[in-house]
């Protein structure tokens, strides 16, 4: 089984995306599936998103985005961001996202 970890950054303060709201979702058919769910802490990190493992197969991470921006008293344009990705292969994926108001970006971390 696969693992799965993340780690959002603020890109405008240059600090860790503390309190961002994550949902790990898995692909069951033509269906979206609640697998996990978590809250980055200090580091912006969180570490064990699918803690029974991860098959093979579609999944995305959902970070509410909106309820960060609020918090941190910016407006974003992006009230979400969905990030989707494939597991092949029984590994650990770490999948950071660079977050601002107006851009964010994401990249197959290690």
């Amino acid at each position: 089984m696969s693992s799965l970890s993340t780690h959002v950054l603020d890109a405008v303060s240059g600090q860790p995306a503390a309190g961002v709201r994550v949902s790990l979702e898995g692909r069951v058919g033509e269906e979206w599936q609640l697998l996990g769910e978590g809250v980055t802490d200090a580091d912006g990190r969180l570490r064990d998103l699918a803690p029974d493992g991860l098959d093979a197969g579609a999944h995305r991470l959902v970070f509410a985005t909106g309820d960060y921006f609020a918090t941190t008293g910016q407006t974003g344009f992006y009230p979400e961001v969905t990030v989707a990705f494939t597991v092949t292969d029984d590994r650990h994926y770490h999948v950071p996202l660079l977050l601002s108001p107006y851009a964010f970006s994401t990249y197959r971390g290690s």
